[in-house]
């Protein structure tokens, strides 16, 4: 049963659409919708959130559909959960933790599935007077396991399990930064290589892993369900021109993502925040696609990837055609292209699109490097355009337009000849 509240106030996705986008993010846990009920309220009960009246409609509901489990489609207060599971006597979580639950199932990779358990627990933390669980036996992106019934020497079930939490919290963060540390070794090896990175960002389901297969043949799991993808995925994309770029694949966005998951995963969001330029795919079939694009805006801006230059990409250019009334539109500051990544439409239009951008950021630069460095000649080459060539006593004195990752790698070869 799911539960949706109007407060009347000006929001990025209206109360009845965020109710619709909680549906199908319960049916991608693999759970059916039992019911629905909305609730229009001047203000939140502090006590259960909707109000006595509402919980008891709310309660009856659930028994006639059979329901065994309330979803509240905003956040609740540790008691307010508390007191609704008393009174409806049924499970209640909140969006959030659905969430959360959502990214324990998809998360593959040992860095995903310390995110998703460092989200959990900090989401658990201040809600333990109520949910009493033992968490000796907690796993990678698990939850808590049975009711606990007995004291600790010396202090509370409840003091003994906030110690627990903080000490796997620790544990597991220091596990987290170790392989943060390995991501970015990794990531400074890439930027050793003269190839700019390109990010994939969106609201989630937008299309970005059919985007990135499409474009780079990398075999990215593609599924119609929110966060198909955790995990970043990086490969070489060719541009028209000879040009290489690095695509990285991440993480989708959504409506009141939880702050803990944005904390969690900023390592892997850090793909997206240290990129040359960010794609913003966009579904362009969808009703909600302008207040899905006012979502992702904010997120980046919350992740320090807001002044990253951006292209907006409108996806799914097939199925908007069929969409009654006008499709959705780019902002008109922003440069953008129609597309679909399912049929490959518009892809050749997006290649040059890129290419165009990075061509805009050559620089040009003169250095005087030994002649035996033919290999950064043809780097030159290769990913700009290489204006000049004297040689002189076993020098090149080389003038190029490049990149300026290119340039900065010539001039430090330069500087140590």
């Amino acid at each position: 049963m799911l539960v949706g509240v109007d407060l009347g106030r000006a929001q990025e996705i209206s109360s009845e659409d965020s109710l619709a986008e909680l549906a199908a993010l319960t049916e991608g846990a693999g759970a059916q919708v039992a019911g629905t009920v909305r609730q229009r309220l001047k203000e939140i009960d502090p006590r259960t959130f909707i109000g006595r009246g509402k919980v008891a409609e709310v309660r009856e509901l659930a028994r006639a559909a059979g329901a065994s489990l309330v979803i509240f489609d905003d956040n609740l207060g540790a008691a307010q959960a508390r007191n609704l599971e008393q009174e409806l006597e049924l499970r209640v979580i909140d969006r959030s933790q659905l969430i959360l639950d959502i990214f324990a199932q998809r998360a593959r990779t040992l860095e995903g599935k310390l995110q998703v358990e460092v989200a959990q627990l900090a989401y658990l933390q201040p809600r333990l007077t109520r949910q009493w669980m033992h968490l000796s036996r907690m796993t990678g992106g698990a939850g808590a396991g049975g009711r606990i019934g007995t004291r600790g020497p010396g202090e509370t079930q409840l003091e003994v399990d906030r110690r627990r939490v903080r000490e796997r919290l620790t544990r597991l963060r220091v596990r987290l930064r170790e392989v943060e540390r390995t991501r970015t070794i990794q990531r400074r090896r890439r930027l050793e290589v003269p190839y700019p990175t390109v990010a994939l960002a969106g609201y989630t389901n937008s299309g970005k892993s059919t985007l990135m297969n499409a474009l780079t043949d990398a075999g990215v799991v593609v599924a119609d369900r929110p966060f198909s993808t955790l995990d970043p995925t990086i490969r070489r994309l060719r541009l028209p021109g000879g040009a290489n770029v690095m695509l990285a694949d991440t993480v989708g966005f959504i409506h009141r993502l939880p702050h803990m998951l944005v904390e969690a995963f900023k390592a892997t969001l850090e793909e997206v925040r240290t990129a040359s330029l960010i794609l913003h795919v966009v579904d362009s079939s969808s009703p909600q696609a302008a207040e899905q694009i006012a979502v992702v805006d904010r997120v980046l801006a919350e992740i320090g990837a807001g002044a990253t230059p951006r292209m907006m990409v409108m996806n799914k250019a097939d199925l908007a055609e069929n969409l009654a009334g006008n499709p959705a539109r780019a902002p008109a500051a922003l440069d953008s292209v129609t597309i679909s990544a399912r049929t490959g439409d518009g892809l050749d239009r997006l290649r040059e699109a890129i290419a165009r951008f990075f061509a805009g950021l050559r620089e040009e630069v003169r250095v005087e490097l030994s002649a035996s460095r033919g290999d950064l000649i043809a780097m030159a080459r290769r990913e700009g355009q290489v204006l000049s060539e004297e040689y002189n006593n076993g020098m090149v004195s080389v003038r190029a337009l490049v990149t300026p990752v290119v340039a900065g790698r010539l001039r430090k070869a330069a500087a140590s000849a």
